[in-house]
């Protein structure tokens, strides 16, 4: 696609990497999760987010990064970069609002995590058009982002055999192959023949179908485009995976996906009290003064226990400790 290969040579248009990038990774993280099978049972039941604030706080700094590659893809400061970091809030926007009302529609309710995938479709979309083509189809772009992704991951993935039998746990063939493969379509659709030519593409005259001429051939070498890169990142997943799978194993045992982290590493990552431990009142004795307080708290418990549930009592009595031990320290 780049450094003068054949697609490009052909007229093969990817601006800022979909194809390169996006469709190459969600070929390859679908033959992975097949390769290496699903997860337990019991983890694919339910899997919400570790960090609801952290995974906000990366999209929105993926998404400020993705202006600098949309916009430095053009390798200079002029009109098209600023076009391109434009046309990338545009359609990332777009879609992050379409793909909550669509949550919306068939759900009855919005969601955060959604909202986020929304994002994430609309600037996978953009990145092989965004210098190429108007402000005005970059709207349209995150229409179809926000939609047919979603459509991919909520319905045609639950009734295509094929999709199911990958444990893509993130969604990347929606994400990244569907958006990937759905941004090129769109650059045979919207080019601009005039911003064509301002950045040299390979073959003269070059515009999308919209602006008439040769734009439905522009089209069909994108399909053609698309369908080599799946085939190439298929071949090769496979013999990458086949040589790393020579020196290690690609799965853990059952045993140690029971356990986790701490069969593997001995530690595990997120060592919070909760699961059944207590702390040893032996090794470490509360003070005088916080012995002195609970006892007047349990002495008001029954008048409590009559004011909230028994969990609300218990998450009121360890936040009171805290902020004693912090208050002592």
């Amino acid at each position: 696609m780049w450094g003068g290969g054949f697609l490009w040579q052909w007229g093969v248009i990817d601006y800022a990497g979909g194809y390169v990038i996006h469709v190459s990774s969600g070929v390859a993280g679908f033959v992975t999760a097949y390769w290496v099978g699903p997860r337990l049972p019991k983890d694919r039941e339910r899997f919400p987010p570790n960090n609801m604030l952290l995974m906000l706080t990366g999209a929105g700094l993926l998404w400020l990064g993705w202006s600098g590659f949309s916009g430095g893809a053009a390798f200079s400061a002029h009109i098209v970069s600023g076009l391109a970091v434009v046309n990338t809030h545009v359609c990332a926007s777009m879609s992050m609002l379409t793909w909550t009302a669509m949550d919306v529609s068939f759900f009855g309710k919005p969601s955060v995590i959604g909202a986020v995938q929304g994002v994430m479709t609309g600037l996978v979309v953009v990145t092989p058009a965004a210098g190429l083509v108007p402000g005005w189809s970059a709207l349209i772009m995150g229409l179809l982002a926000g939609s047919i992704p979603w459509w991919t991951m909520m319905v045609l993935h639950k009734r295509w055999w094929l999709l199911q039998k990958a444990d893509d746990t993130l969604g990347v063939i929606h994400t990244h192959g569907v958006g990937g493969i759905l941004g090129g379509i769109c650059v045979g659709l919207f080019a601009d023949p005039t911003l064509c030519k301002y950045m040299h593409v390979a073959r003269e005259h070059t515009n999308g179908a919209f602006y008439g001429g040769n734009g439905g051939l522009q089209v069909l070498k994108q399909l053609v485009g698309a369908l080599f890169i799946i085939v190439w990142n298929l071949i090769f997943a496979l013999v990458i995976l086949f040589a790393i799978g020579l020196i290690t194993p690609l799965r853990l045992s059952e045993e140690h996906l029971l356990v986790g982290d701490d069969a593997e590493h001995g530690e595990e990552a997120y060592a919070l009290w909760g699961d059944g431990e207590k702390i040893d009142g032996v090794k470490h004795p509360a003070p005088p003064l916080l012995q002195s307080l609970r006892s007047d708290a349990l002495r008001h418990m029954p008048i409590a226990q009559q004011l909230c549930t028994s969990e609300q009592i218990q998450l009121l009595h360890s936040l009171a400790e805290t902020c004693l031990y912090i208050i002592l320290c």
